[in-house]
This record gives C-alpha cells, structure tokens and sequence, in this order.
C-alpha cells in the first residue's frame, strides 16, 4: 500500500449539503443531457445520476422555460428523498435568467459562470457582477468555468499581443494557457472585489487536450488555494473518452490537484448518462482516494487458461457485488466498498493473489487438477470443485461480509 497523496491546500466550499476542498475527499459531479424545461425527464435523469454516485448534479439553465423549470426539479427530486444539490450551467444570459427569477436563484445550490460568454466590452464586467450579485444576495457560491473553446477574447488578444512583444516569446499553446488561468484568477479576483468570500468559489480551467490541461491545472494550482474542479472538457466517446479523461485527471490527482471532478464524456446514441460517473468512481478508487464499491482482482488470461471459468467468474462477482452493495450499506455495513476479492486463473500467480486478497480463489488452468484452493485473510480454508462452485464461492464471500462488517 502506498503513501496517502497529500492533497493541495484549498478553501471548504459549501454546496448544499455537500463540502468540496478544505481536505474534503474529492467529490464526484455530472450534468444532466435532458431538456431542463421537460422537468419530468429531468428528474429523472438527476435522480439516475445520484443513484449511480454523482454527488452534485449540474442542469443547463439557458431559456425561460428552464428556469422556471428548475424550483420545480428541485422540489420534485426533494420529494422523492434525493438532497443530491443541483446546479446551474449558465451562458450568454445568465444574469437576466437569474434575476428574471429569483424562484429559480433560490432552488439552485450553486451557480456555473463563464467569464468568456457571460458579456462583451462593456458589458462583461457589468453582467458579471450582477451575477455576482444575485449568488451574494441568495448565499450560493459560484463556480467561474473558464473553457478554451470559449475564452475570453480580450484577455487572449492582449497577452499575445505582449507576449510577440517579448525577447523570449512563447508558443501559442503556452500564450493560450497563460490567458486560461489569467481569466479565471482575474474573475475570481473580481466576485471577491463584489463581496463574495473565497470559500464560495470554485475555479476551473478546462481543454479537450490532456498535456494542456494537465499544465493549465498546475499552474493555476500553484497561484491560488480556491477549490478546483478538474475535468477534460469535450473528451470524446467511449474507450477513447474515458482514458483521455483519465490520464488527465489520475495526473492531476496524484498532485493533489482536485477538489471536484467531472468526467465529459459523450454518450453513444441511447446510452447511459451515468457511465460517466462510474469512470469517476473508478478513477479514485484505482488511485485510493475513495472506495466505491469492492474490487474484484483478476488475471487477463494467457495460454495456460484456455477455459473461460475466471473470466465467467469474475463478472459474476462483479454483478453480485453490484447487486448486493445497496443492501449491506442498508444493514449499515461499514466499510464493506474496502472489500478485496481475487479471481484468478491458474496454478502461476493465483495462490499468491488470492492471500493478498480478503477472500481470494485460484482457478485451475489448462491442464492443472480441476479444484480450486479459496484463501480467507490470506490462509486456506477450503476447496471447491464442480458444477457449483460459483455458488458456494458467492457463500464464502457473503459469510464473510457478515462476519467481518455484521459486527459494527
């Protein structure tokens, strides 16, 4: 087991009844693809959402329709016994919708701002500080999201302007993350001018491309102890979206850098929102800094496991976890998600995993003695073979659980 990572120092922020920085562990959140005026849709997606893990839910609020949408999301999902907060992702318009109506600044538990669309010239600053404004007089904190594909033009113009001044000038790439970070600390130093306190806000600096925003998050981190929230914004679909996503955020996290994290991945056509909440989950688990569900460890397979026994095996283990999780956290199971179960395939690696393991079994491989040694807290307790070995392994592994975590 490695050290623990030492995460970055950074103000608590409050959103609903949900902490983020401060030392808080990192916080997972997603954002709803419904139409937020077609309030029964969004519902139900919000709920699909928090039921999967996502701890803060965010909502496009960007017509009438969906902000006056939103007092009655929050009620209904109130309803329903979900206290999931909800936020709003404003663009171009949000501080008309805002102060249009109030019912739907009060609902929301925070406020998405973009600094590079929320006005232009002389209407920037005026924009933002009525947003400002309305988050001050409703007590919500605020999240200034800026993101490269909407970057604020004035500020980019004017430092590449300087930086083809320079002696040692920089890449545009470089230019372009220097003026990422510039926006986001400079519109943050603006809401603070307005009256906002540091610990209701939230920065982010998000890009489609890994090396860039592993270098903008740093940078930023580097000059400011307000709560971040971390993510690769547009990261594509599937395999490709979900390690992008990835190998930009276990980066990052591995620094300490992240107080919340989204992953943006974009679903094939009919599927499931909730995927994207599930690579957060994993994300953090794999580094050790949550502990979601229990993990099954298995081998990948070579020549000596010709059979498909442990790959069979080892998805029943994870479906029967997923089935069984939701009633020990009811029987209020504490510390069940640590749970750690080996699944292995043959005679080479699989006694050795399977005493690391809590409960751990050894398949046979090609050619080894059909029976199957199961280790308990790293020694041998019995033997299995045959037909019905799955289900007197699901027994093994379910006394335990009671055993082991009953006992609380």
């Amino acid at each position: 087991m490695g050290a623990p990572i030492k995460k970055r120092k950074s103000f608590p922020v409050k959103i609903g009844r949900v902490t983020m920085g401060g030392g808080q562990p990192v916080v997972i959140q997603s954002m709803t693809n419904t139409d937020t005026a077609d309030i029964e849709k969004s519902v139900q997606q919000t709920m699909e959402l928090s039921d999967a893990g996502s701890e803060l839910v965010r909502l496009t609020v960007n017509v009438d329709a969906a902000a006056q949408a939103i007092p009655h999301i929050k009620e209904k999902i109130l309803a329903k016994g979900y206290t999931t907060p909800i936020i709003g992702d404003f663009h171009y318009n949000g501080h008309t919708l805002l102060t249009k109506y109030p019912e739907c600044a009060e609902a929301l538990d925070k406020y998405r701002i973009n600094p590079g669309n929320v006005g232009f010239g002389e209407t920037h600053d005026k924009n933002f500080k009525q947003m400002i404004e309305v988050a001050l007089k409703h007590n919500k904190p605020v999240r200034i999201g800026v993101n490269w594909g909407s970057l604020d033009q004035t500020i980019l113009n004017r430092m590449m302007d300087e930086n083809g001044r320079s002696a040692n000038p920089k890449s545009a790439e470089e230019v372009t993350i220097d003026a990422m970070v510039e926006s986001a600390l400079s519109s943050a130093a603006m809401a603070r001018e307005y009256g906002m306190r540091p610990e209701k806000i939230v920065i982010s600096v998000k890009m489609s491309h890994v090396q860039d925003v592993i270098k903008a998050y740093t940078i930023l981190a580097s000059k400011c102890e307000y709560a971040l929230h971390v993510g690769l914004t547009e990261a594509g679909m599937g395999l490709k979206g979900a390690v992008s996503s990835t190998a930009a955020l276990a980066n990052l996290l591995q620094q300490g850098i992240g107080d919340t994290i989204r992953v943006s991945l974009t679903p094939a056509p009919g599927g499931a929102r909730t995927e994207e909440v599930l690579i957060c989950q994993h994300i953090l688990q794999s580094l050790g800094m949550r502990q979601f569900q229990p993990s099954v460890t298995a081998c990948p397979g070579c020549g000596r496991t010709t059979n498909t026994l442990f790959q069979e095996m080892s998805q029943d283990m994870e479906n029967f976890f997923r089935e069984k999780l939701p009633e020990w956290q009811k029987k209020g199971y504490i510390g069940v998600e640590s749970l750690k179960i080996a699944v292995m395939g043959c005679i080479v690696n699989g006694p050795g995993e399977s005493k690391v393991a809590d409960i751990g079994i050894s398949l046979p491989g090609t050619g080894e003695n059909p029976k199957a040694p199961v280790f308990v807290d790293g020694k041998k307790v019995t033997t299995l073979e045959g037909p019905q070995m799955m289900t007197h392994f699901k027994k093994l592994v379910e006394d335990y659980v009671n055993q082991k975590f009953g006992s609380h």
